[in-house]
Parts: C-alpha cells; sequence; structure tokens
C-alpha cells in the first residue's frame, strides 16, 4: 500500500501502481470525466500512468492551465499524425503546448503545405479521433530510441536523443505515430472533439537561424465545439485589437526595414503617448523619494561578464562592438542594472544614505530571433522604466511592499485586472542560477512574506526566476481575458556581491547591500501594445494623444474652429482641427477611426454663442455646451482618472 496525500492535506492509502485516473474514480466519476492531467511530488504525470510510491497528488481539469496543456499537447501529437498520413516523408522537430493551442515544427520535404490544406488536415485529423486510439507511454533506452527513429528516418529527433540522457528517454504512441516525449498527454484521444488549423510560419530549427527553416503549423482544440466556436469569435476581435493595426491607424509608430528588424520608430504622437506615460511614472516615483539617472547605451563588456548577463545572454545579444583600441570590446546595453551598480560605486556609502533608489527609463537591446518578432510585444530596443533599490536587510521588506504599491497604483488607473505569480528558482537545475543556497532562500523568503503581508494571493512557479534573483510578477488580463506579463520585482542579493558593493554599518563594518531591481509597466513598448490592445486603441482622456477634435461643417466655420482649438489648447486639452473641404459625415467617420475620444462639430449656432456641439467616441451625442465648460470638464476628468 502507499499513501497518497491530496491538496487539503488529507492522506489516503491505495495499492502501489494505482493511477491517478483511479484515484479520480475513488472520490467521483464526476471528477474522473473530467480529468485530464495530474502531478505526483511536483512532477507532470499522465492519469493513466501507475504510481508506486507515497507522494503528493493534484488533478487538474480542463480549467486548469496543466489540464489544457496535456490536452493540447496530445493534440499536438495528433497534427503530427495526421501529418504524418498526409504527407509521406515528412519529417518532425518539435510540437509543444502553447498558452493557446500548439504548434508542431515540421520539415516539409518535397511536400507543399498551405492554407489551403487547412480543411483536408483538420478532417484527417477528425477522422483520427473517431478512432479513440489510446496514447501509451513507454521508456527506452537511449540505443533503442536512436534505433528506432533512426530506422524511421527522423533525423531531427536522432539529433535530440544525441543531447538526452540514457535512462531518461520516453516515447508515446498513438496509432501509427510515436513520437519522442516527456508528457504528460491525456489517456485517449477520444475527448478532442473540435479542431482548427489556425496558422503557418517559420521557424529555424533550435531557433538557430544557421540551420534549416522549418514550417511551424498552429492549431488549437477544444473539448466542445462550443468552445472553438468562442474562441474564433474572440481570435475575430482580436484581430481588430491588434496593436499593430490601432498603431497603423492612429499614427503612433512604425517599421522600416532600413532601419532594422524589431527597432520602433515611434513617430510624433506615439512620442507623446511615451513622454506622459513617463512623467506620470516620474511624478509618482519622486514621491517615494527615487532620483533619476541616466546611463549610455552601450558599456564595456567587461561590465556585462562581471554582472553574468554575458555567459547567460551573450550568444543570444548584439554581438560586441570592436574598436580601434586593441582588445577593446563594447556591447549594446542589454540590461540597466550593471550600469546603476556602477553608479553606486561611486561614493562611499554608509547605512545612513539608505535606501537608495536610482530610476531610468533606459533603453536596452537584445536581439530576438527574426520569427519572433511582433509588433511592439517582442522587440529588439525597447525602454524600461527601471530602477534599482539599495538597501539594508532591515529595510528590504518595507521598501519591496512600496514597490508593490507603486504596481498597483498604475495597473489600477489603466482598469487593469491582474494576478500575481511569484517566480522562484528551478531547484532541479540550480546551475542555470548563480548565488548561493543562502542568498537564494532568503530572497524568496522575502516575498513570499511581502505577498503575505499584503494580502496579495500569489502564485507560486519553480523555474520562472531570474537568474540572479526570485521575482513577483503581474500577470494582467486585458478585456478578451488573455493574460499578459507585466510589471515585475526581484529580490537580488547576487549583483550586489558580484559588484562588490559595500556599505559602512552602524557598527563601523562593512557590508552587503540588497538590491530590488523592478519595473511596473515592464517595457514602455510592451505596455502600449497591450494598452491598445485592451482598450481597442480607445485610450483613457489623461494619455489619448488627441483629446478633442473640432469639425468644422463647411469652410465658413473654420476661423472659428481655429478659435475654439486655441481656448481649448490654452487650457491644456489636446486639440487638433480637421478643417478638409469634406462632408460632415465623412469627417466624423474617420475622426472616430482615429479614436479621438471626442468630436466637437461647429456651425452657425455655435460660433453665434461660444458653443460646441459634443459628440463622444462611440456615437455619443452629448449636446452643446459653452467651449470654456467643456474645458473645464475635460480638466475635471483627467484629473479623476490620473489621481485614483
Amino acid at each position: 500500500m502507499i499513501n497518497i496525500k491530496f491538496p487539503d492535506g488529507s492522506v489516503r492509502q491505495y495499492e502501489s501502481g494505482v493511477t491517478p485516473l483511479q484515484v479520480a474514480e475513488s472520490i467521483s466519476s464526476g471528477l474522473a470525466r473530467q480529468v485530464l492531467a495530474a502531478s505526483i511530488n511536483g512532477m507532470e504525470w499522465d492519469i493513466s500512468r501507475p504510481i508506486c510510491n507515497d507522494g503528493e497528488i493534484k488533478l487538474f481539469k480542463w480549467e486548469d492551465p496543466e489540464g489544457k496543456h496535456a490536452f493540447w499537447h496530445t493534440s499536438a501529437h495528433l497534427l503530427a499524425e495526421a501529418l504524418q498520413e498526409l504527407y509521406p516523408g515528412v519529417q518532425f522537430g518539435i510540437g509543444p503546448a502553447i498558452e493557446n493551442g500548439f504548434y508542431y515544427d515540421i520539415d516539409p520535404g518535397d511536400n507543399e503545405i498551405t492554407q489551403a490544406d487547412f480543411p483536408k488536415i483538420e478532417k484527417k485529423m477528425a477522422e483520427l479521433v473517431a478512432k479513440k486510439e489510446a496514447v501509451v507511454r513507454a521508456d527506452i533506452s537511449k540505443a533503442d530510441a536512436l534505433k528506432f527513429f533512426g530506422d524511421t528516418g527522423q533525423t531531427y529527433k536522432i539529433e535530440l536523443i544525441n543531447d538526452l540522457q540514457d535512462g531518461t528517454i520516453s516515447t508515446y504512441t498513438q496509432g501509427a505515430f510515436t513520437d519522442l516525449c516527456r508528457g504528460p498527454h491525456i489517456p485517449t484521444t477520444a475527448p478532442i472533439k473540435a479542431i482548427k488549423v489556425l496558422s503557418l510560419a517559420g521557424a529555424y530549427w533550435r531557433g538557430d537561424e544557421t540551420r534549416k527553416q522549418m514550417l511551424r503549423v498552429y492549431a488549437i482544440s477544444f473539448p466542445k465545439k462550443s468552445m472553438l466556436d468562442e474562441y474564433l469569435v474572440l481570435l475575430e476581435e482580436a484581430k481588430k485589437r491588434d496593436h499593430r493595426k490601432i498603431g497603423k491607424e492612429m499614427e503612433l509608430f512604425a517599421f522600416s526595414q532600413r532601419v532594422g528588424q524589431g527597432l520602433p520608430l515611434w513617430l510624433p504622437k506615439g512620442a507623446a503617448l511615451r513622454n506622459r506615460l513617463q512623467d506620470y511614472l516620474a511624478k509618482i516615483q519622486k514621491k517615494y523619494g527615487y532620483e533619476q539617472v541616466i546611463t549610455p547605451h552601450i558599456g564595456n563588456k567587461n561590465l556585462y561578464v562581471t554582472s553574468g548577463h554575458y555567459a547567460k545572454y551573450g550568444k543570444d545579444s548584439f554581438q560586441p562592438i570592436h574598436t580601434p583600441e586593441e582588445g577593446e570590446e563594447y556591447m549594446l546595453k542589454p540590461m540597466n542594472c550593471p550600469h546603476h551598480c556602477e553608479i553606486y560605486r561611486t561614493s562611499p556609502r554608509s547605512y545612513k544614505d539608505l535606501p537608495l533608489r536610482f530610476a531610468e527609463f533606459g533603453t536596452v537591446y537584445r536581439y530576438e530571433q527574426s520569427g519572433e518578432l511582433h509588433g511592439l510585444t517582442r522587440v529588439r530596443s525597447f525602454t524600461q522604466d527601471d530602477a534599482h533599490l539599495f538597501c539594508t536587510p532591515e529595510q528590504l521588506k518595507q521598501e519591496f511592499l512600496s514597490v508593490m504599491d507603486i504596481i498597483n497604483h498604475i495597473l489600477g488607473v489603466f482598469g487593469f485586472e491582474y494576478e500575481a505569480q511569484i517566480s522562484l528558482r528551478d531547484p532541479n537545475n540550480k546551475q542555470k542560477y548563480v548565488g548561493s543556497d543562502e542568498n537564494w532562500e532568503r530572497a524568496e523568503r522575502a516575498i513570499v512574506e511581502a505577498c503575505q503581508e499584503k494580502g496579495l494571493p500569489a502564485k507560486q512557479v519553480e523555474g520562472e526566476a531570474a537568474f540572479y534573483g526570485p521575482k513577483l510578477d503581474f500577470m494582467v488580463k486585458d478585456a478578451l481575458g488573455r493574460r499578459w506579463q507585466l510589471g515585475t520585482i526581484q529580490v537580488d542579493y547576487n549583483l550586489p556581491e558580484r559588484f562588490e558593493l559595500e556599505y559602512t554599518g552602524s557598527d563601523n563594518a562593512k557590508h552587503r547591500p540588497i538590491m530590488i531591481h523592478r519595473a511596473p509597466f515592464g517595457s514602455l513598448e510592451r505596455f502600449v501594445a497591450v494598452l491598445l490592445e485592451h482598450t481597442a486603441g480607445k485610450l483613457p482622456l489623461w494619455l489619448a494623444p488627441d483629446q478633442a477634435v473640432v469639425l468644422p461643417i463647411s469652410e465658413k466655420y473654420n476661423e472659428y474652429a481655429k478659435h475654439v482649438a486655441q481656448i481649448l489648447n490654452d487650457a491644456d486639452v489636446r486639440t487638433i482641427i480637421d478643417d478638409r473641404n469634406e462632408k460632415i459625415g465623412r469627417k466624423i467617420r474617420d475622426n472616430e477611426l482615429k479614436r479621438i475620444p471626442y468630436l466637437l462639430i461647429v456651425g452657425e449656432k455655435e460660433a453665434a454663442n461660444e458653443e460646441v456641439s459634443i459628440r463622444k467616441q462611440g456615437g455619443i451625442d452629448k449636446g452643446s455646451e459653452k467651449i470654456t465648460t467643456f474645458a473645464a470638464e475635460i480638466t475635471q476628468e483627467v484629473n479623476d482618472m490620473i489621481n485614483l
């Protein structure tokens, strides 16, 4: 007999070899019908896989991310099985579950696969589902794995196997398809009731631009057709809200092949939007005792060797810049924190000086693969609303709590709902990180205690920490229910060690400060992208590039339109004029598309009474008002928004 512990702390005994599905059946038949995956002692587990030792169990349904992951992982294998039948000779790379659905990277060989083939692929997947094929796991030796995939001509799988250790290799088989895989999977393909192949993209094998470009097939599946229908409606809405489309319509930003991929150009309206975001955060930071600093866009390579960034990210960064000086190398700045450490080192520090809070809107550069670039959400040049706090151990919790207050305020101003995630070190792969176990434990404990003190529920996720320390990530939910990681706070004992930072304590001895990294927006680029998609471009009034546009109904009233705009701009209401020789209906439609919050229509009546006829974004008619009354209302509306 073995002891199985449940999340509520209760323990039940089962015979050795019991499966998670059987455990679920022992609780209720309803649970057994819904469970898709499990974890045993934190390890992902198939619900059909035997449990032979004591352990803690968690059961996951469709509502749980782990349940969706297993469902979509099996669906990826189903996609590969269909492609294998339809396109003889196709070779397979990897096929993981992702946040929404799954993909499979394939080398189609002599086969040509286009969007026109999507219905055929979906039909074949449905035929295979109808067979209700069992998904069977097998643990095999490295030699057997090499022989099997060698015999079937799967050269990409051979490469993956050569990187694995003997005794750690497993395969999953359904029907005539066998894949190299760690799992977990659902026991059978039968629950997959609705499938949609979504798109094709290019993807270099193993993310290496020097390797062959494979074909990435994206798809999604659901246990009910109604769920797929709902998802496709959301997908259409997401296309309408695509920040790249909205950014172009609102004239906020652009990209140029001559400038380079992933390097955004902020147009005047976009630059003004960014500046307002920066100014707003700068005012808040000033209240909390932050000091603004500025650092260069490049740094000596040795700076990033010292910090550890070069060892971790050097291969994925822009390559060093060689100067005329023999052996001298510089790098485009991938992070602001090493520069801030050097600012700390410019003067001797005492415990009386701490905490020090250095803030910078610092532009950094990361060489993202071209296939991964996406509008403003994935770029090669971005500006972080970065700050680094240096404090004593006694000050750590209060400083962390204050940063939490700032982020909570910022997200509240924009109406974002969010979840918190404590990102911890992977206990089974500590070589990925720098620093001692003691420092990591102290840092992780500080974050957990801060969340408890604030009463903030936070999910703990292993393996998501930065290489130098754990962090508290803020996962924002947008209007379509999508989750985005924006703000972050990180506790770091390690960079102060690597840079030998010191302060003189009250005991007159030297001590190491603790460092907090924080960025409420995350990056201005990503934040603007998420905000545009969340609001469909209808930005909060205080942030909108243009708050009002004056629309004269004919050229006869152009001078009065200028008079209105002058009064409003003098009152700090950002106002433009559309005096084109177009019908008023056309002007309204065009300016609605630009998402300008207020459309002010002026004609004979308005000119005679020093008024404007107000139309709010979305076609809401608010009647006529005096110009000065409207200006006062806008000022009050803005103040109410930003003083939440």
